[in-house]
C-alpha cells in the first residue's frame, strides 16, 4: 500500500466527517483544520488532523512526507457543468456580440449552437479528442477533480454519437472524475426548424438506444428556451431518457421564463442549470421542493452571464429560500470560453454576493453532488479521493476570489499524485 503524508498544511479546508448536499444557511459553513495533516494512502484520504495529532493517528510516518510549507489545502474544484468537447471556438461571434448583436439574432441566422455543430461535424473523432484532452489539463491545472461534459454540438446522429464516443474515451484515460450528458436536444438543425416531432423521433427512436446499449451517457439534458425547446417537448425527451436510466440534468431560464423550472421540478431533475432569469415564484418554487426533501440543485453559471453581459443569478434570493447551489464553469466555445473554476468563484462573491464560504461549498461539495460523485469527491473527507488545491502563500481563504486576476494555485493533485 502506497501511502504519503502532507504536513504542515497552514488552513485544510472543507473537512467533513460525512458528506451532505448544503441547502440555504448551510452553505456559510466551511469547516476547516488550522496547522493540519492529511494521510493518504493509494490515492484516497485515510486520516486527517491537527499536526498536534500526527503521531497518534499515523503512528508509522511513511517513506513520503511532502511539506505543504504553508499552504492552504482545499477539495479540488467539481465543475458539474462544461461542453469542453468542441471543435472551434467562436471569437467572430465574440465580436458580433460587441457590435450588439443578441445571443438570439446569431443563433437565429445559423451562428452560435449551429456553427459549432457544423465545424464538429467536419472533424474527426480523433481531433476532437486531441483537442478536448488539451482543455481536459488545462482545467485540471487550474484545480478542477472532477467534471461533467455534455455533448450537443452534434445534431446528427452520427456526430452526437462521436462526440460521447469522445467523452467516453475521456472518462477512460483521464484520472479525474467524469460524469457525461448526452444534449442532443441543444437546438433543432436547421431542416427540423418548422418540424420539432421528426428531430425529436430521431433524439428517442435512434440516438437514446445507441447510447443506452454503448453505455455513452450517464445523464439527459435539454435546452429549454424560448426558440429552443418548450417544456412538454424536454418532457418527452427526458422521459424517453429516463426509461434508459438517464437522469435529467437540465438548461432552463437563462434567456427566459416559460416554465422549465416547473416541469424539471416534476421530472426530478439532479439539476436545474443557468438561472439567470427567475421569477419570486418560481425560487419559491425551488426551495419549498428541498424543504419537502427533493434535492433537486440550483447550478449557476456566472462566467457565462458575464460573457453575455446578462443579469447575473440571484444566488443570495436561492439560498434564502432555502436552495442548494452549485457553480460550474459552463466551459464551452459561445457563452463561456473558459473553464477556470477560480474565477467563477471570484465573480459568484463579487457579482453573486456570495460569501467565499458560500462559494467554496458550492464549487466543491454541491458541485460533486449535482454529479452525483457527493461520495467520492468534494469534501476533505475519510474514504474521499485525494483530489487536492495546494495555494501559494494567501493571507485568508477571502483572498482567493478578492484577487480574482492572480494565479493563486501552487499545485494540484489527483488522486494523491500531483498533476
Amino acid at each position: 500500500m502506497s501511502a504519503t503524508l502532507i504536513t504542515n498544511i497552514q488552513q485544510l479546508v472543507n473537512v467533513r466527517e460525512q458528506s451532505d448536499l448544503l441547502c440555504g444557511s448551510n452553505m456559510a459553513t466551511l469547516p476547516c483544520i488550522e496547522n493540519a495533516f492529511v494521510l493518504i494512502e493509494d490515492g484516497i484520504v485515510a486520516d486527517y488532523g491537527a499536526m498536534y495529532e500526527v503521531e497518534l493517528k499515523a503512528p508509522h510516518l511513511p517513506k513520503h512526507i511532502i511539506d505543504a510549507q504553508d499552504s492552504f489545502v482545499l477539495p479540488a474544484w467539481c465543475d458539474s457543468h462544461t461542453h469542453i468537447v468542441f471543435a472551434a471556438s467562436r471569437e467572430n461571434e465574440f465580436i458580433d456580440k460587441i457590435k450588439g448583436i443578441s445571443y438570439a439574432e446569431i443563433a437565429a441566422r445559423g451562428g452560435g449552437i449551429l456553427n459549432s455543430a457544423q465545424k464538429l461535424n467536419d472533424t474527426t473523432e480523433d481531433e476532437l479528442f486531441n483537442q478536448a484532452w488539451k482543455r481536459l489539463q488545462e482545467v485540471s491545472q487550474l484545480g478542477t477533480g472532477a467534471i461533467e461534459i455534455k455533448s450537443g454540438y452534434g445534431l446528427t446522429v452520427e456526430s452526437e454519437l462521436k462526440m460521447l464516443r469522445v467523452i467516453k474515451r475521456l472518462k477512460e484515460k483521464s484520472n479525474l472524475l467524469i460524469k457525461s450528458t448526452f444534449l442532443g436536444a441543444h437546438t433543432y438543425p436547421i431542416q427540423f426548424k418548422e418540424n420539432h416531432s421528426e428531430y425529436i423521433d430521431s433524439i428517442v427512436n435512434e440516438m437514446l438506444p445507441v447510447i443506452a446499449q454503448d453505455k455513452l451517457a450517464d445523464y439527459i439534458d435539454v435546452f429549454c428556451e424560448t426558440g429552443f425547446f418548450s417544456p412538454e417537448e424536454m418532457e418527452a425527451i427526458c422521459k424517453a431518457g429516463m426509461r434508459y436510466g438517464l437522469k435529467p440534468k437540465l438548461h432552463v431560464n437563462q434567456l427566459s421564463s416559460i416554465g422549465g423550472i416547473e416541469m424539471g421540478l416534476q421530472l426530478n431533475a439532479i439539476s436545474l442549470d443557468h438561472l439567470e432569469t427567475l421569477t419570486g415564484e418560481e425560487i419559491n418554487s425551488l426551495g419549498n421542493q428541498n424543504k419537502q426533501g427533493k434535492q433537486t440543485i440550483c447550478t449557476l453559471l456566472p462566467t457565462a452571464a458575464f460573457f453575455l453581459r446578462m443579469g447575473f443569478p440571484n444566488a443570495r434570493a436561492l439560498m434564502h429560500a432555502g436552495c442548494a447551489i452549485a457553480l460550474a464553469s459552463d466551459f464551452n466555445p459561445g457563452s463561456s470560453p473558459s473553464g477556470n473554476m477560480n474565477l467563477v468563484l471570484a465573480m459568484a462573491c463579487i457579482q453573486m454576493k456570495m460569501l467565499p464560504e458560500e462559494a467554496i461549498n458550492a464549487a466543491t461539495i454541491n458541485g460533486a453532488f449535482a454529479m452525483e460523485l457527493g461520495n467520492q469527491a468534494g469534501s476533505i473527507t475519510i474514504g474521499k479521493k485525494a483530489n487536492f488545491i495546494f495555494t501559494k502563500p494567501i493571507p485568508s481563504l477571502a483572498y482567493l476570489p478578492y484577487a480574482f486576476g492572480s494565479n493563486l494555485i501552487d499545485k494540484v493533485m489527483i488522486n494523491g499524485e500531483y498533476v
